[in-house]
């Protein structure tokens, strides 16, 4: 099956400091993919790259077998690419459907036409799609008033009001709270299933990582340094003793 996402010797250098080294992986069609690592690894500066915020020095990314390699964000959005940010972004001032319909008028592209009727727009898409996160009968409310872990919940509608086939997740729980992160990261797995969207993420938090991934990537000072299942990457001496000079981590493998 053709990956829908693939680097090749993806590299970005500012100046001596080379942030990604030499990276290559793909993402399968509904695939949930973890790319983990310490702080300052390289995890954001490889999305930004993915997303076109920031052009490589050097190698490629493709996809769905097109090298979208210096197109900028929204070019790329346009393809099918969604994504989500560590801080939220949404307009506090409007409500929580107005913010998904916002989505939903670019998705189809009436911008421009019908400004003065927006709010009549794709309202019962945009409530379907706050239904699936739990967020429907919040609707009405404005975003300025919402729980952090909600924002990110409106996030994910809004990423997918794009229907896209890709989503890119960095850090998607930060800033929540233990019980919001499962149920946040259940979501998209069951989106994953549901949809088959398949699903790019960066996570700090080994539980969501271990608990949801099909399968892990771990990128230490630029460089992936190991790749496989979650038992592969749990075992992993290298991975043990990037996080904590040795020992064991991740707790036990049968737990």
């Amino acid at each position: 099956m053709n990956p829908v996402l693939e680097t090749r010797h993806l590299t970005k250098a500012f100046g001596g400091l080379v942030a990604v080294d030499d990276v290559s992986f793909q993402v399968a069609p509904g695939e949930l993919l973890a790319l983990i690592g310490p702080n300052g690894a390289g995890k954001s500066t490889c999305f930004n790259m993915l997303m076109g915020q920031l052009k490589p020095t050097g190698g490629t990314v493709w996809m769905k077998g097109d090298n979208v390699t210096g197109r900028t964000p929204r070019q790329i959005w346009a393809l099918g690419v969604g994504r989500t940010f560590q801080i939220t972004s949404t307009y506090p001032s409007m409500t929580v459907v107005e913010n998904v319909q916002m989505a939903l008028i670019s998705h189809h592209k009436r911008v421009y036409s019908v400004l003065p009727f927006a709010r009549r727009l794709y309202r019962d898409e945009a409530i379907a799609l706050l239904d699936m996160g739990g967020l429907a009968d919040q609707a009405d409310r404005h975003c300025a008033v919402l729980a952090y872990g909600d924002l990110k919940r409106l996030e994910l509608a809004i990423a997918l009001a794009h229907d896209p086939f890709i989503l890119l997740m960095d850090e998607p729980t930060a800033g929540m709270a233990p019980t919001e992160r499962v149920k946040l990261m259940q979501l998209t797995a069951d989106i994953v299933e549901d949809r088959g969207v398949s699903v790019l993420f960066t996570e700090h938090d080994m539980d969501v990582v271990f608990a949801h991934a099909h399968r892990i990537m771990v990128l230490n000072r630029g460089a992936l340094i190991a790749e496989g299942s979650v038992d592969d990457i749990r075992g992993d001496p290298h991975v043990q003793e990037v996080y904590l000079g040795g020992g064991t981590v991740f707790g036990d493998t049968d737990a």
